[in-house]
């Protein structure tokens, strides 16, 4: 993958990141910036389904999931007829381009691997992840998700503009798939993906680990204890699935740098991209430009690590 998506390396791991912790994404980045072509670059490496939901105004919560087709000559008269969510990879692009009802046509699928029409229940494929798109800058038109939503999403990733040395390797790039015949590739088989996440669930995290979770947890639903600044900025905490997204973000961080346990490092690696979506902030913070990302930094600041 690093070979065709250059100069976004935190990209590329946070994605890989997200699979192999059977999470999902949501992706934040300006037009351009190779949002669509890394999980296409994926894709093509897996042997693996990927379906692309452009989200519109007129989008409809069926065009996701499917829809029962009248058939007269079956025996059943009404098939299933399955969606684009029924696939291993999902790209919604420009998610916040369509209402809320459009974008709830996602919660059952995100969480509990399933989706349920007309009273039946069908079950995706073990091989699930849904990686969200939006734009930061162009807000005309478009519909703010839903914090319940924003909560499923495992984390939520930044990205920028590339530095001028892979722009340039951007450019050469471009310039040879123009001429480039596209060749069969060998894929990987999804098989090794399950078995990653059998090694992954074996990686040990002790229970300073956990506490020091707990603790960072704690301080975006309690600040008052730690600092009146952080107190100022909150309104909200995170939920469990807070902890729960650092926990299996942090041990899947320390499989991918090698180590068979999990140190802070590991920790203050992925927190991030785990609260940035889950902290809501405070009238004052918002009016004095405070990102959610400097929050959790003052709060990385205060809670202490349990040596």
């Amino acid at each position: 993958m690093s070979l065709s998506i250059i100069g976004q390396s935190n990209l590329i791991e946070r994605l890989i990141l997200v699979l192999l912790a059977n999470g999902n994404m949501l992706l934040e980045g300006l037009p351009g910036l190779a949002k669509t072509r890394a999980i296409k670059s994926l894709a093509k490496e897996l042997d693996c389904g990927l379906s692309r939901i452009q989200f519109t105004p007129d989008l409809l919560p069926s065009d996701i999931t499917g829809t029962e087709i009248y058939q007269p000559e079956s025996k059943e008269k009404f098939i299933f007829q399955k969606g684009p969510i029924f696939s291993n990879l999902i790209l919604a692009d420009e998610i916040n381009r369509s209402p809320a009802k459009v974008q709830s046509a996602l919660l059952e699928a995100m969480e509990e691997r399933q989706v349920s029409v007309a009273g039946k229940t069908y079950k995706m494929d073990p091989l699930f992840m849904v990686m969200a798109t939006q734009n930061p800058v162009e807000q005309e038109g478009t519909y703010p998700l839903p914090e319940a939503q924003m909560d499923r999403f495992l984390m939520h990733v930044n990205i920028d503009y590339p530095d001028d040395e892979s722009e340039l390797k951007i450019l050469r790039l471009n310039r040879i798939e123009q001429t480039k015949k596209s060749a069969d590739e060998s894929k990987l088989s999804p098989k090794i993906i399950f078995e990653a996440r059998e090694e992954i669930d074996k990686i040990h995290i002790s229970e300073d680990m956990e506490k020091y979770i707990v603790d960072i947890i704690s301080a975006t639903r309690y600040p008052e204890k730690y600092s009146e600044k952080i107190d100022g900025w909150i309104d909200f905490g995170a939920s469990p699935r807070g902890s729960i997204a650092i926990d299996r973000s942090c041990r899947t961080h320390a499989w991918m740098n090698g180590k068979d346990f999990v140190s802070p490092d590991n920790i203050r690696a992925v927190v991030h991209d785990c609260l940035r979506h889950r902290l809501i902030l405070s009238y004052e913070a918002n009016a004095d430009g405070i990102t959610a990302d400097q929050v959790i930094d003052e709060i990385l600041q205060q809670v202490a690590v349990i040596a």
